[in-house]
């Protein structure tokens, strides 16, 4: 297989700052906010955002490629992406039950809610297009690779999020803005400021 060390570093760069999935394609915005409150619990979702995705982009992959174009029945990857999303959603819930329950609380309902993550499904469906750099199918080390990094700039953006968050609690904020509309307006100055990455061009 050849492996191409400069399309895997245009693909790490973009997915995590450049295409980030929270900030530049506002996806997963759900858990986001929802998980944002803590920096504990957004560590927590972010790792598990980042197995799901990773391993998601490997069975996604595999599947569309050698089970559904060779059968000519593509137009059911929705249906199948979504099926192994929420599988390996079930397996990550399990194991969080078993060996932290402490975590496990504290993501609640956001947990689940990782199966109808549209960050996720957004790497799967990314994955089985073509890569903006090369415009060539990703390959299945391309498609590990965005999948990672793809997780990885979610969590980046949640851990951040977090941060900001928890500072906020301590602020003089009027009564108004206080809870979700101040977390808003910090999302969308976040969102600001990840979009000066977009005038990378060393990588073009």
């Amino acid at each position: 297989m050849n492996i191409d060390f400069i399309s895997l570093v245009q693909i790490s760069i973009a997915a995590v700052f450049i295409n980030n999935f929270v900030l530049s394609r506002f996806l997963g915005l759900c858990p986001f906010f929802g998980v944002s409150k803590k920096l504990s619990s957004a560590v927590g979702m972010g790792m598990a955002v980042i197995f799901v995705m990773t391993v998601a982009s490997m069975i996604t992959w595999i599947i569309f490629h050698y089970l559904l174009v060779p059968y000519e029945v593509d137009y059911l990857r929705t249906i199948v992406f979504i099926l192994v999303i929420a599988s390996l959603v079930q397996l990550v819930e399990m194991t969080l039950q078993k060996f932290s329950p402490v975590l496990y609380d504290a993501l609640g309902i956001y947990l689940p809610l990782i199966t109808t993550n549209c960050a996720i499904m957004g790497v799967a469906v990314l994955n089985a297009g073509k890569n903006d750099f090369t415009q060539e199918p990703y390959s299945f080390i391309e498609s590990l690779v965005n999948g990672i990094m793809s997780g990885i700039g979610f969590t980046l953006a949640l851990v951040l999020m977090a941060g900001i968050r928890e500072k906020l609690e301590l602020a003089n904020i009027p009564r108004p803005l206080q809870g979700l509309p101040i977390a808003f307006v910090t999302a969308g100055l976040m969102a600001i400021a990840f979009l000066g990455f977009s005038g990378l061009n060393f990588f073009k």
